[in-house]
């Protein structure tokens, strides 16, 4: 009862079809027969078109691949990472200023207040006093790259200026170096902790674990080389030496006036009367015994003449 209406039905799809095929056939014969001598020509276009298509296709495809081939060997512990040409530069910056103030004291103080306020510190400080007439004051001062030229213009203007020295040296390429190597020692490192994983001789074992120890100073080694370099790209150097003068300026008029004549008679004069001081003092024992002498010579003479002029009476 129902196969009537199913067979019908597949009839009519028929048609339908073969009607469309039919229509698709004729639409291609007349699109051919109007194109006539510039189809060919059109088609060699469009061949060359699609092979162009295709090939680019194929390029970007294997582009796509090899990106991601870079991508998952980035991923992996082993794969060293590339420097980047566009990173930022690495300098170190170091200067050394030599200035004569009044006061050394006083300027070391000024100058850590303008390093602590540009964000940096003082890593050495010495002050020593020369020839006990004059202070000296040595300071090592780190100070961020930003702040390094406005703090060396301050510290040379805190007095007289001696002596300026300053030197840039660009250590991109060391920093990156280290950096890549560090990459491929962490890999090394990571690839020796597995095969002693795997490991199952005693022999194989304390092998490896020579080994991982060798690595791994060397990555510690690299790792304490980056850190040095990072201080000195990050923080400037600056030496900073404070000196006072040797003596007080002179003045400027060197003839000697009234108080100065009456100060040096004044000098002199005491200066001959310490002398005569001296000079009786040394004295004075033999002036004693001679005056000593001299009176008892007086007295003999008196006593000798007195005995002689007396003479026996006549007649006795």
């Amino acid at each position: 009862m129902q196969a009537a209406p199913i067979t019908r039905t597949h009839r009519r799809t028929a048609r339908r079809t073969r009607t469309r095929t039919g229509l698709a056939a004729g639409l291609l014969t007349a699109v051919l027969a109007l194109s006539g001598c510039g189809a060919g020509d059109g088609a060699s276009s469009s061949d060359e078109r699609a092979l162009s298509a295709d090939a680019q296709n194929k390029s970007d495809a294997s582009a796509g691949k090899a990106a991601a081939d870079l991508k998952e060997g980035a991923a992996e512990p082993g794969t060293p990472k590339k420097p980047n040409p566009a990173a930022a530069t690495h300098v170190i910056r170091t200067a050394s200023l030599s200035v004569e103030v009044k006061s050394a004291s006083r300027a070391a103080a000024a100058a850590r207040t303008v390093v602590q306020n540009a964000g940096g510190l003082v890593a050495n400080e010495s002050t020593e006093q020369v020839d006990d007439t004059h202070d000296s004051s040595h300071l090592v001062l780190r100070v961020p790259q930003a702040e390094y030229d406005g703090v060396l213009r301050e510290l040379s203007g805190a007095g007289k200026l001696i002596s300026r020295s300053s030197a840039a040296k660009d250590v991109t390429d060391q920093v990156v170096d280290v950096e890549s190597r560090i990459a491929t020692q962490r890999a090394s490192v990571a690839r020796v902790r597995k095969l002693m994983d795997r490991a199952d001789k005693l022999a194989d074992v304390v092998t490896l674990e020579g080994e991982l120890s060798s690595r791994q100073a060397s990555l510690e080694s690299l790792l304490a080389q980056q850190a040095s370099l990072k201080d000195r790209t990050t923080l400037a150097t600056i030496t900073l030496d404070l000196m006072e003068p040797e003596s007080a300026p002179e003045d400027d008029n060197d003839d000697p006036g009234f108080v100065d004549a009456l100060s040096g008679g004044w000098h002199a004069f005491l200066t001959m009367l310490r002398w005569l001081a001296m000079a009786v003092g040394a004295a004075a024992p033999f002036l004693a015994v001679a005056a000593v002498l001299v009176i008892l010579w007086r007295r003999l003479p008196r006593r000798r003449g007195g005995k002689a002029g007396q003479r026996p009476p006549a007649g006795g």
